[in-house]
């Protein structure tokens, strides 16, 4: 395995081992859940925007390491971005982990630390563990009555 492959393993294990803005925020004014039946990913995500900026984002539930790990890695880039390039950061990253050239803007290098999860695009049943974060996200802010399911 290379060194880069152990690395990029290396940052799965521990946002999905301690992830990142886990846990209820008390002052969101958008909130999704949802969840990957095939894999048994469940996630509500909370998300306070102001001005629209995201302003704070946290998420509870339970799921596997990519799931857990991809929730973890979003919650903290997309903090501080405005709606509109959380919006676009959902696009490139959804692009990346589907290896869809047309929704892919931005390379898996230029993509910081999410890059680590260019790798489930080799395993599609993987990319909707990596997804599902995203897309709740995405449920959240337009503010979707039911929750997203990835099937």
């Amino acid at each position: 395995m290379s060194d880069l492959r152990e690395l990029y393993q290396e940052v799965i294990l521990d946002h999905s081992r301690n992830p990142r803005n886990f846990g209820r925020l008390e002052n969101a004014n958008h909130e999704a859940d949802g969840n990957n039946p095939l894999c048994g990913d469940q996630i509500t995500l909370f998300v306070r925007t102001e001005d629209g900026m995201v302003i704070d984002i946290s998420f509870e539930g339970s799921g596997c390491a990519i799931s857990t790990a991809s929730a973890s890695l979003m919650t903290e880039a997309l903090k501080g971005k405005s709606i509109e390039d959380a919006q676009e950061l959902f696009e490139q990253f959804h692009g990346m982990v589907t290896g869809d050239p047309m929704r892919e803007s931005q390379s898996a290098q230029s993509m910081g630390k999410l890059s680590v999860l260019a790798g489930v695009r080799e395993f599609p049943v993987r990319v909707k563990c990596a997804s599902l974060a995203w897309h709740t996200f995405k449920a959240a802010i337009e503010e979707a009555v039911e929750p997203v399911s990835t099937e």
